[in-house]
């Protein structure tokens, strides 16, 4: 007695194609499990055997084969426990070989024969979808609280079940009467999600001219902003304000966060496809596993979770040094690769980093507020080293707020207006990349820099003067090429001006204020004389 049943395995954000199979021969009453699994695949034996007990079913005593195919990858979680299960029941003769071939199923069951909901269902059916009509595969099986994830996906019909002995039940009726019992997403459910709105507004931040102008360029561009000022004086509330000037996220975009949410088990909570763009905000004592992802078992980090949205850094130099340079290569390419157990698997990290820092450890360097000693100034900031550095676009400062500015009655100007700017100059980027594959001016690659950053006689001579003086490095100067771009668009100019590379390099500079030594030294000589 012989059967399969489809089912998925999920490796990164995507799912695979997994077919489960049962056989049941004369022999020893033994099960064997076959098919290169991980520990808690293979501790599903006794808990399907256990659960098909407690639902009233008796195994026949007699050898029972299972093969979770194909072999040359390694299968992990507890989805498998209702494929394994209904292939079982198909082999015995309690389910009809039939309807299984248009089936895919997965579900972790408990002793009790009732199902728990699962990661990873929305990249299941998007997979499904993709395989259609090929496959005919066209039913999706899952446990009753993962309905609504499944229902996401349009063009596949979702069947949620609570028990095995409902399963049963269900697969022994009509093609009419089974029609009955599939989910049916309710009409608005996600609108509430899919309204991009935020509570906080650029109105509540008083003063901050220089930070608010950073803010812009940095969501423009998707620039990488570091915020350095005292205590107070709005470094936090800024960042948060953040994704409220960021333009609507695409569908590609839609569909990819939501799969990495899914597999990390938190869109349950969330009605419909995530719409708005992440934040997130982890404390500094998270780990290196936290931020980037890993663990014993691989999932998404945080880096991961922020992808198309901000990951934001507060008190910058309170995180681990090492958890602070595992940032630098997914900065870079955009995502992380973990290898774990022979396995290798790639998570997106897609996102704009902005950190917060200050400038010392009491918080009011430079100036006479400041009693810090010049060996607590150089082993705090130390802890940023140059190489992440010299990732961030965009170093701003933001000054302490005056009590003119936080009673004055002029009207600042709000979020709307300044997404407005934004979204009009993130158009003019995806005309001129259109047959690119970036779309960003942060992502514009050295050999397109002459090409899209043109420089005339008058900018050429400046930013010479400016690589010397500045003692810039290469990657710092392409950099401050694709700040001085995306100022431009806010601009309106065809090309960068020697003032859009004015304020390109303003924003390279202010690092150095702090982080070279002689700065330091000659601005607390200054001050206390």
């Amino acid at each position: 007695m012989y059967s399969s049943v489809a089912t998925a395995a999920i490796f990164g954000i995507d799912s695979l194609h997994v077919t489960c199979e049962a056989d049941i021969s004369e022999g020893l009453p033994v099960t064997t499990y076959l098919g290169y699994l991980s520990q808690e695949v293979r501790e599903s034996k006794d808990r399907i055997r256990t659960a098909l007990r407690n639902t009233g079913i008796c195994l026949p005593p007699k050898r029972i084969t299972i093969n979770i195919s194909p072999a040359s990858i390694r299968k992990s979680g507890s989805t498998f426990d209702l494929p394994i299960a209904a292939s079982i029941l198909a082999a015995i003769g309690l389910l009809p070989e039939a309807l299984l071939r248009r089936l895919v199923m997965i579900g972790e069951l408990s002793l009790e024969g009732e199902l728990l909901p699962v990661r990873g269902v929305l990249p299941t059916a998007l997979s499904m979808k993709e395989r259609l009509p090929d496959s005919g595969e066209d039913i999706l099986i899952v446990p009753r609280d993962n309905a609504e994830e499944a229902g996401l996906c349009p063009d596949i019909r979702v069947l949620p079940v609570r028990s095995l002995r409902e399963l049963i039940d269900l697969l022994s009726l009509g093609e009419e009467e089974l029609t009955l019992h599939f989910y049916q997403r309710k009409e608005g459910a996600d609108q509430e999600n899919s309204a991009d709105r935020y509570s906080a507004d650029f109105r509540d931040l008083h003063g901050q001219v220089f930070l608010r102008r950073a803010l812009e360029i940095s969501a423009t561009g998707g620039h990488h902003l570091l915020m350095i000022g005292p205590p107070g004086s709005g470094k936090t509330m800024a960042a948060s304000l953040l994704p409220g000037i960021l333009p609507p996220m695409s569908p590609e975009e839609v569909i990819r966060l939501s799969k990495i949410y899914s597999v990390s088990g938190m869109l349950n909570e969330h009605q419909g496809l995530l719409q708005k763009r992440p934040f997130r905000n982890p404390h500094h004592t998270i780990t290196s596993a936290g931020l980037i992802g890993g663990g014993m078992k691989a999932a998404p980090g945080e880096i991961s979770l922020a992808t198309s949205g901000i990951l934001f850094l507060d008190e910058l130099p309170e995180f681990q040094r090492n958890t602070l340079e595992n940032l630098r290569e997914p900065l870079e390419a955009r995502s992380v690769t973990l290898v774990r157990n022979n396995l290798s698997i790639t998570y997106p990290a897609d996102f704009l980093l902005v950190c917060a820092m200050n400038p010392c450890p009491c918080g009011q360097y430079p100036g006479k507020l400041c009693h810090c000693s010049y060996g607590a100034i150089s082993s705090y900031l130390s802890r940023v080293s140059q190489p992440l550095l010299d990732r961030m676009d965009l170093t701003a400062e933001s000054q302490a707020v005056s009590f003119r500015d936080l009673i004055a009655s002029d009207k600042m100007e709000s979020s709307a207006e300044i997404r407005a700017r934004v979204i009009q100059a993130r158009k003019i980027q995806a005309l001129r990349f259109r047959d690119k594959p970036y779309q960003l001016n942060s992502r514009i690659p050295v050999r397109d820099l002459n090409e899209f950053c043109q420089l005339t006689g008058q900018g050429i001579r400046y930013m010479e003067a400016a690589f010397k003086e500045q003692h810039l490095t290469a990657r710092s100067f392409h950099r401050i090429l694709r700040t001085a771009r995306t100022i431009a668009d806010l601009e309106g100019h065809e090309n960068p001006e020697v003032t859009d590379l004015m304020e390109a390099v303003s924003y390279r500079s202010m690092d150095k204020k702090y982080w070279q030594e002689d700065a330091v030294w000659q601005s607390m000589s200054a001050f206390r004389g």
